[in-house]
């Protein structure tokens, strides 16, 4: 059995790898402080196709949060496809998206910040910069439709 040659798309993810170091900026809520926090990225590539990206960061206790996130395209569903888990969640979430220039917008649903019986629409947005940077934000949809970004990060390549 042959593997499949990478497609285009398959190029813009191996832009991702490399190790980076990131700062990122969060707000957990409509009446808390935005957070701050540093990290490191390490993305491989799985033969071409897909990527894994492993996150080291400080959590709100001061203890290590790990994140794993894998991205791949999907030819046959012409979108891209992946999963983020993280060591201060239980939630797992499932990528579908697209990439529009140097954009990749990934659809995913999880858990409310409003309702914790309800689940909301999340999208995190990846921009790859001709800097070479990678910004990242994320935001939910709230129940009337309106997008509210919560978090962006930037990255750059570790010296």
């Amino acid at each position: 059995m042959q593997p499949p040659a990478p497609k285009p798309e398959h190029d813009w993810l191996t832009r991702m790898v490399g190790d980076w170091t990131f700062t990122t900026e969060c707000v957990m809520g409509p009446d808390q402080p935005p957070m701050t926090a540093a990290g490191t990225d390490k993305t491989i590539s799985l033969g071409g196709l897909w990527t894994i990206s492993e996150w080291v960061q400080p959590g709100m206790d001061g203890t290590p949060m790990t994140s794993r996130m894998t991205l791949g395209f999907d030819p046959a569903r012409g979108k891209f496809v992946g999963s983020f888990v993280a060591s201060c969640m239980t939630h797992h979430w499932v990528y579908e998206g697209v990439l529009e220039g140097d954009v990749l917008t990934l659809d995913a649903e999880g858990p409310s910040f409003t309702d914790p019986h309800a689940t909301a629409l999340y999208q995190d947005i990846w921009e790859q910069t001709a800097d070479g940077r990678k910004l990242l934000r994320s935001r939910f949809r709230d129940a009337e439709g309106n997008w509210h970004e919560f978090m962006k990060a930037e990255y750059h390549r570790a010296a």
